[in-house]
């Protein structure tokens, strides 16, 4: 596909298309704005939550509202109502292109790749990447905890399939349930005021980046970050504490808040067009 673009955006594209060619490992942050190419709502704002779930709008409930562990003890259809139409949402959308095409960077390297990422939707591991190469900094809405801690290891939420009254919001009995002890379940993802989570799995991806960093030469590490926002920072401070920290190089894909450090590369599009006009100058 072609490159156009403003002579400062073009440069970039290059500049980012060299690092990479040189790179012989490849580091990848995704935030929210990954999946919008996809055609996943990034819930940027309330307006932008209740656009995309109506029925939260008249009951005064914004994404963080919602996102809180407390609804599973005080208003358990409510609480299964938000997270499974998002699973089912996860779950019908296909990957966009672009997540293919950092797989096949990533397959070229001779140190390979890991992942960090803050989207819940297992959309990584869609696209082929191994469990192995992924950090997911928040969870993920594919695997499950029990609300009363009666020592069952986090469980598969395959198989999972809650019926909801789409004009309320509202999840229908049954609800999703412990194995061992029949208790409620919820996402074993990070919520909001979050002191419940299982975050064993979580503990282990860690470790498994911690080693692969290890064994990197930091000068020939690619940092390619792709739609992470200031609103939530766990993947932007990530990447850029690394770049700074280890003097690997930082790619920024982000059409809103595209802002580097001096020395980075800001390119400021959406991650499935950045990734595709990268990917056209590597051809080159």
């Amino acid at each position: 596909m072609g490159v156009d673009g403003t002579s400062a955006q073009v440069e970039a594209l290059k500049k980012a298309a060299d690092v990479l060619a040189r790179a012989d490992a490849l580091l990848i942050g995704a935030g929210a704005g990954m999946g919008v190419d996809s055609g996943l709502p990034d819930f940027r704002g309330p307006k932008g939550f209740w656009a995309a779930y109506p029925p939260y709008q008249k009951l005064g409930l914004d994404f963080v509202a919602l996102a809180n562990p407390r609804w599973f003890t005080a208003d358990p259809a409510l609480a299964w109502g938000f997270y499974e139409h998002r699973l089912e949402l996860y779950r019908s959308t296909p990957p966009h292109a672009g997540f293919a095409r950092l797989k096949k960077w990533a397959e070229r390297k001779a140190h390979g790749a890991a992942v960090f990422t803050s989207n819940v939707d297992g959309h990584f591991q869609r696209a082929g990447f191994a469990e192995d190469q992924l950090y997911e900094c928040h969870g993920s809405l594919n695997w499950l905890q029990c609300t009363r801690f009666c020592g069952q290891d986090i469980f598969s939420a395959q198989g999972v399939n809650v019926a909801i009254d789409t004009n309320t919001m509202r999840a229908q009995a049954p609800l999703p349930a412990c194995p061992k002890c029949g208790a409620l379940a919820r996402p074993n993802i990070l919520m909001f005021n979050d002191s419940d989570w299982e975050a064993e799995r979580n503990s282990a991806q860690g470790q498994r980046l911690d080693v692969w960093l290890a064994n990197v030469d930091p000068e020939m590490l690619a940092i390619v970050e792709c739609g992470a926002g200031t609103a939530i920072p766990s993947v932007r401070h990530f990447c850029e504490g690394l770049a700074n920290l280890r003097g690997a190089t930082l790619i920024r894909i982000n059409p809103r808040e595209p802002d580097v450090p001096p020395g980075q590369i800001s390119i400021q599009l959406g991650a499935k067009e950045a990734l595709e006009k990268i990917d056209a100058f590597l051809k080159v």
